[in-house]
């Protein structure tokens, strides 16, 4: 008998139709002789729906209040989930994440998950039940209800797979793995078999929007296999795993996008040891990431730095930065959302010369300007106008062979 974690999504529960397919799925697994838990996230659209309710109610609500409102989407869906597998005749009984309890820290909307307790899962399961268990959330300390992110339905998948050391983690979606960029931009993005935890990580904090970035470290951390497959079909799925030899073969893996950027840029700011520090530890303190960082040489005492953050914390972080540039004497502050990032991975990088300069060139020859650079062992990123993201992931993808066929 194997202890299987399954994982579906919005679109996978949008419809009571759909919950009843999910349920066919998690009862075949049941009767193959396999333990089941069961996480869900709320039914596509909802927490949209919550989110646009709290903004509608006040500009900036509550972090507290914010995380009990969003939380709310989850509870139909293992409700409903477990009141099918019931009518089907399965034992079932559902969990809020502080009935388990999913132990995190106080970070409303962006909380990490310390512990997963596992005595009220283990003990159901020994009577013969399917627990199904609400993603993205968890309960701090106080005893406040807390949210991972969006999409942190991935993460508590694979911190209850780790916890309870479960065989297998399932991350079952509306796509049937992980591809070498966006199909719906590239018509011939071919499925990846298997992926390198470091990839995925590179791949999911780039724009890749299968597997949340925190679900990747912990599975990473604690050496869980996740299966990325279709709610929809019976089809092999990808493989995230331990990098091997095979893996490192391929130069690019994969060409990202991401258009939830925005970038802040702080001019004329005097220079002197510690004037980093002073402009994004209020950011920092603020909960707001910080992605790409350019600093210009300084001139004349002077310097100017451009940094990029996610789009929906721009509003927040451009006051949190003009606060500090008054303080510290900078002259102006620039921001613009209208900027996208493209980037291509690949562990092969670290042993082949040449790829970020033909990513260069490559965009250049569509006339395409780089803004900004960022790179690490096996990635290159570059921040461009937004309008052009579609073509620069076209044309990367076809010069590194991609596609379908390579």
């Amino acid at each position: 008998m194997a202890l299987v974690v399954q994982k579906y999504g919005g679109t996978s529960v949008g419809t009571t139709d759909k919950i009843r397919n999910v349920a066919k799925r998690v009862a075949r697994t049941y009767d193959e002789g396999n333990d089941v838990i069961v996480i869900v996230s709320a039914m596509s659209g909802e927490t949209n729906k919550l989110v646009a309710l709290a903004e509608e109610m006040c500009e900036f609500p509550s972090e507290r209040e914010y995380d009990v409102l969003v939380s709310t989407g989850e509870q139909v869906t293992i409700a409903l989930l477990s009141m099918c597998l019931q009518s089907m005749g399965y034992k079932a009984k559902s969990y809020l994440g502080h009935q388990i309890p999913i132990n995190t820290d106080n970070a409303s909307s962006r909380a990490r998950i310390q512990n997963i307790g596992e005595d009220n899962i283990r003990e159901d399961l020994k009577s013969g039940n399917i627990v199904v268990v609400a993603g993205f959330q968890g309960v701090d300390d106080q005893g406040n209800i807390t949210t991972l992110g969006r999409g942190g339905s991935d993460t508590s998948a694979v911190a209850v797979a780790a916890g309870l050391s479960a065989d297998v983690c399932e991350i079952y979606t509306d796509v049937d793995g992980v591809y070498t960029t966006d199909p719906r931009i590239v018509a011939d993005a071919r499925k990846i078999d298997k992926i390198s935890y470091e990839e995925m990580l590179e791949m999911a904090s780039l724009g890749a929007k299968v597997l949340q970035i925190r679900s990747v470290e912990f599975a990473k951390k604690y050496d869980v296999v996740i299966h990325v497959r279709s709610s929809f079909n019976d089809n092999p799925g990808t493989l995230v795993m331990k990098e091997d030899a095979e893996m490192e073969t391929v130069l690019v893996s994969g060409v990202t996008c991401n258009k939830d950027e925005a970038k802040i840029s702080v001019m004329r700011i005097p220079d002197h040891p510690g004037i980093a520090a002073d402009i994004f530890s209020p950011l920092t303190a603020a909960n707001i990431t910080i992605d790409m960082i350019i600093q210009n040489v300084s001139k004349e005492g002077f310097t100017d730095i451009t940094f990029t953050v996610p789009k929906g914390d721009l509003k927040k972080a451009l006051k949190i930065v003009e606060d500090t540039a008054t303080t510290i004497g900078a002259d102006e502050v620039s921001s613009d959302d209208k900027v996208a990032k493209v980037s291509i991975i690949g562990v092969g990088m670290r042993s082949h010369s040449g790829i970020a300069s033909k990513m260069f060139s490559t965009l250049s020859a569509e006339g395409i300007n780089i803004q900004m650079i960022s790179t690490s062992e096996i990635k290159v990123s570059c921040v461009i106008e937004d309008k052009y993201t579609e073509l620069a992931v076209r044309v990367l993808h076809a010069a590194f062979d991609l596609g379908n066929g390579q």
